[in-house]
């Protein structure tokens, strides 16, 4: 406020009856007070008074003055006098004394403490004499008046020199200098007043004014905080603070008083303003350890009571309406909430609430009965919010889908969030109170407006009802977090009011596919699609048999029979599909083709055509699991016989599986017609090469031609359909033998040449026993001659054992140590079929680091590799900075002699240099053959290796191109010689790089 103001206030205040000052004086005790009787001990009293004039006199005398007994300084009226304590040095009293006076500037207290001096006989007191101390002290009574009490010491105060409150122990002043120890006093001074002249001193209650100059004081925070948009913790300022505390000590409210006005306010303002609700927490606290009933007038506890009844009421208004009042988009709601919910609680838990408030109302009971109010009024208030503007089906529909939403996420909020903080509370589950409530709301109102639906629905009805039943199921499924609920829900049988509609979603799912798929087919170039060997409308049909299986899995259908039934539309749908597919992918080929100038591309899209049908077949045969046929055949017993359930699902699959093979079968046989002329040039200049050419050399035209014209054919498929090849190819072959030698056998050339192409496309195509039978593939001619020829699956491991043999004599013919020696025993013991082998030491090595030396190891390898596939690699100790390293490191090898004496049968010796970032360097290698091992031609094991002569190897680099490699990589078929190519050449490109 203003100055001018506040001075006028100020005025109005100076102007009014000024208080009657109090003196709040309580004696607590003392201790090491002097002893004055007979025994050493004393029977000490207080007489204490307040003097109103307090100078100090200005003439010498005036310590003599201060020492002056209150007898002496204060009227008998106004002096107060404690009890006596008998026999002690250290007395308690705690007796408390209200003293007035009119100036604080002036007056002092005064506190005299006396021994009590009773009349007793000598006898008595000669029976107390315990020492020469005492006998002195009988004799000076002696002297002394009878019933004259000692002086023990006092204490005086200036009230100027004051706190408001004060608690402290003071030095007790002897009179004279006899005894200066006289030990002290504890004391506590509170400054207080009895009236004062205004309308709420005299027409109320000290701690009613405290508590409306509280709920002044509260308000202003509050607004003041609201003002700046921050929230208040219920603490006050400074200010406000320091005028309630010496409100409360001038008016002598006790501590309970004082957080009783602090309820009271805080309780009534908290149900107009908006704070925490923690700060309630503390004051009911406060009251909950100050409880005692009988401080309280009766028209405090009616106060009380009413202040605890307005609060509950107030509250548990709140909690029905908590989604409103405590939304989670708004910060820190949560804990807002909790926090009113243990104010509530720890209200209703105080003595002070089950004494007031009889009988006790049950809170977790009220709450709970608020809740289901409140979600029934939430319910309503959503449902006239989301009401359409539109009366019609389809806008009704979608009304309850969006009103169904906000349900689901309602529960899903009290379930995650809310269900806790009740729960820790009050033990209640919020989820299930607010689940039973609005599951019967929702089954009756959707029930209401299913009721105007009849089976000539549109297509948008049935589509915004597919929507509504998904929602509706989602909600029934919540039933499942239910503790231990018994009895059917309203929602139990709610897919029966969705039958109408039924067949129009399974028509919608039907269509859309149908749809989705002639589209695809229309945009499809049958080109692979990817790293697949498929085309896109493959892609685009399998998204359409997932979308019916996830249709199929969003109706789950309670009904056994009839979700059976559902079942078989689904999947007579997707049969009809699959033929539809084939029908028109084979004429988008046809005409795509008939644009096609090149052979070779129409071949190709006939490769894609195959593939796409054959990938439409495996997604046909994942059916059954997709749609988990097995759990619908366990929910199917007892209602259906399992040979129905075969004749309905399984007997139609396969029937459409049968179909799909039949179409692949017949785009193979076109697609080997197509091939027909090329197939016979190829065979034409194979009959007529020059008989110098060999016939694996021959055949390569042949082959390549074949695999750029079916190179977008899945493997298995050209081996399940290579009968219609063979077929061809044989054809071909006794067409060409006729027109070459007339009834004539055949030269054995021709035979070679020709025979050779048969087996050689049996290994290229993983034919064998898949395609035509032996017997009828093979003449009587041929079989002649199959014992004279060599060309079959070994053709390749042949080749690769000439490869080692060829490497192993051009060693034998080297005499330069270019890239170093290795020096190595061998030794073979027939008894144990082992060979064992020491690796000496190696020399001259290349420098690869770029220190100028390297780090070698030796691995050590049995070759080729398909005669020991079951023998590791082994390898040395690595040697750090090492150009002559000395290894000396000794393996065996578990192999039986006959597969020593094989051609190229050896020992492979490669020095690596490690790296430890990249790829290890290759030094060299060096060939040991297996066929002349000390040893393996004895048939006891005669030597040791101690006999054994050392063997230096010199090392070598492959050749970056071989004749033999390049005939092994044109086996394109071959796996095992493509690898073995593909290693070779790796060694070969280490050694270009090394050189």
């Amino acid at each position: 406020m203003n100055e001018e103001e506040h001075g006028a206030i100020m005025q109005q205040v100076m102007e009014l009856e000024s208080p009657i000052y109090c003196l709040k004086a309580t004696v607590k005790e003392a201790k090491g007070i002097l002893g004055k009787d007979v025994s050493g001990l004393s029977d000490p009293y207080c007489l204490l008074g307040i003097e109103a004039r307090s100078q100090e006199p200005a003439h010498p005398d005036h310590k003599k003055r201060m020492k002056a007994v209150v007898k002496d300084l204060i009227p008998e009226d106004q002096i107060h006098r404690t009890q006596v304590i008998n026999q002690t040095l250290s007395p308690v009293w705690n007796e408390t004394f209200i003293l007035e006076f009119k100036d604080v500037e002036t007056a002092s207290f005064h506190l005299d403490m006396w021994d009590s001096d009773v009349v007793e006989s000598m006898r008595h007191k000669l029976g107390e004499l315990t020492d020469l101390h005492g006998l002195k002290r009988i004799f000076k009574d002696a002297r002394k008046d009878k019933g004259q009490d000692d002086f023990l010491g006092n204490v005086v105060v200036r009230l100027k020199d004051l706190h408001c409150w004060n608690d402290q122990w003071y030095q007790l002043e002897p009179r004279t200098e006899t005894y200066p120890e006289r030990g002290h006093c504890h004391l506590q001074f509170l400054l207080t007043h009895k009236k004062r002249a205004t309308t709420s001193s005299r027409t109320q209650p000290s701690y009613t004014v405290h508590r409306h100059l509280l709920q002044q004081l509260v308000s202003h925070e509050i607004l003041q905080h609201q003002a700046g948009s921050t929230s208040w913790d219920g603490e006050l300022s400074s200010h406000a603070s320091t005028v309630l505390y010496l409100h409360a000590t001038q008016k002598d409210l006790s501590d309970f008083h004082q957080a009783m006005a602090q309820w009271l306010a805080y309780s009534k303002l908290y149900q107009s303003l908006e704070f925490s609700s923690s700060c309630l927490l503390h004051q009911i606290t406060s009251i909950e350890y100050r409880w005692v009933q009988e401080r309280l007038r009766p028209e405090q506890k009616a106060e009380l009571a009413e202040s605890f009844q307005s609060l509950l009421t107030y509250g548990v208004s709140l909690i029905r309406r908590f989604r409103i009042i405590f939304p989670l988009s708004v910060p820190r709601s949560t804990e807002r909430l909790q926090s009113l919910l243990r104010v509530l609680v720890q209200m209703c838990k105080t003595k002070a609430f089950r004494e007031l408030c009889t009988p006790s109302p049950d809170l977790p009971q009220m709450i709970s009965t608020a809740l289901k109010s409140g979600t029934t009024e939430w319910f309503h208030m959503q449902k006239q919010h989301l009401k359409p503007m539109v009366k019609s089906i389809e806008e009704n529909s979608k009304a309850l889908s969006k009103l169904l939403l906000e349900v689901i996420e309602d529960l899903k909020q009290c379930q995650k969030i809310w269900n806790k903080l009740f729960s820790t509370n009050l033990k209640l589950n919020i989820f299930s109170i607010a689940y039973l409530e609005l599951e019967s709301l929702v089954a009756e109102h959707v029930q209401e407006q299913l009721h105007k639906v009849d089976s000539s629905m549109s297509r948008p009805t049935a589509e915004s009802l597919f929507d509504l039943y998904r929602k509706l199921q989602e909600l029934c499924q919540m039933k499942d977090s239910l503790p231990n609920r018994d009895g059917a829900l309203a929602l139990s049988n709610f897919h029966q009011w969705f039958e109408e509609a039924l067949p129009l979603w399974l028509q919608k799912a039907y269509s859309t596919a149908l749809e989705r798929a002639q589209r695809a087919i229309q945009m499809d170039q049958l080109k692979p699609y990817g790293y697949h060997k498929h085309s896109t409308s493959t892609v685009d049909l399998s998204t359409c048999y997932a979308q019916i299986v996830t249709t199929w899995k969003q109706l789950s259908w309670p009904d056994p029979e009839k979700a059976f039934m559902i079942m078989v539309n689904l999947l007579e749908d997707m049969c009809k599909i699959s033929l539809m597919y084939c029908k028109l992918i084979k004429e988008r080929a046809e005409a795509l083709s008939l644009s096609e100038q090149d052979e070779g591309e129409a071949a190709n899209k006939l490769c894609i055509v195959v593939n796409n049908i054959e990938q439409l077949r495996l997604q046909m045969l994942k059916l059954p699991s997709q749609l988990d046929w097995a759990q619908l055949q366990q929910r199917m017993r007892g209602i259906i016989e399992p040979q129905q359930i075969q004749n309905a699902l399984h007997n139609q699959l396969d029937s459409t599986v049968a179909c799909l093979d039949h179409e692949v079968r017949d785009v193979v046989q076109a697609l080997a017609t197509k091939l027909e002329k090329g197939i016979a040039r190829h065979i034409q200049e194979l009959a007529s090469s020059s008989d110098t050419q060999k016939p694996e050399d021959s055949i390569i035209p042949l082959m390549k031609f074949l695999e750029s014209e079916l190179q977008y054919l899945n493997e298995h498929l050209v081996q399940e359909n290579f009968k219609s090849l063979l077929t061809l190819l044989w054809h071909h072959t006794l067409s060409v033998l006729s027109a070459a030698q007339g009834p004539q056998v055949p030269s054995v050339q021709h035979c070679q040449r020709l025979f050779c192409a048969l087996k050689s496309l049996e290994l290229c195509f993983h034919a064998e026993g898949c395609g035509l039978p032996l017997e009828t593939l093979h003449s009587a001619t041929f079989r002649t001659l199959e014992t004279h020829l060599a060309l079959c699956s070994a053709t390749s491991r042949k080749l690769i054992q000439k490869y080692f043999s060829n490497r192993i004599k051009q060693q034998l013919h080297t005499s330069s140590e270019k890239y170093g020696a290795v020096t190595i025993k061998a030794l073979y013991r027939p008894s144990e079929q082992k060979l064992r082998v020491e690796v000496l030491n190696a020399t001259n090595l290349i420098p690869l680091d770029s220190n100028g030396s390297s780090d070698p190891f030796v691995q050590l390898t049995l070759e080729p590799r398909h005669e020991f596939p079951e023998v590791v690699a082994r390898s040395t100790q690595c040697k750090r900075n090492e150009l002559h390293p000395l290894f000396d490191e000794a393996f065996d090898f578990l192999i039986p002699s006959e597969k020593c004496r094989q051609e190229g049968a050896c020992l492979l010796l490669t020095v690596f240099d490690y790296d430890m970032l990249g790829a290890n360097e290759l030094e060299g290698e060096a060939f040991l053959p297996l066929c002349h091992l000390p040893g393996l031609d004895t048939e006891e094991d005669e030597a040791d290796m101690g006999r054994v002569p050392q063997t230096r190897l010199p090392l070598t680099h492959p050749k970056p191109t071989d004749e033999i490699l390049q005939l092994l990589e044109s086996r394109k078929r071959d796996k095992e010689a493509q690898a073995f190519v593909k290693l070779r050449k790796q060694r070969a490109k280490q050694s270009k790089e090394t050189e």
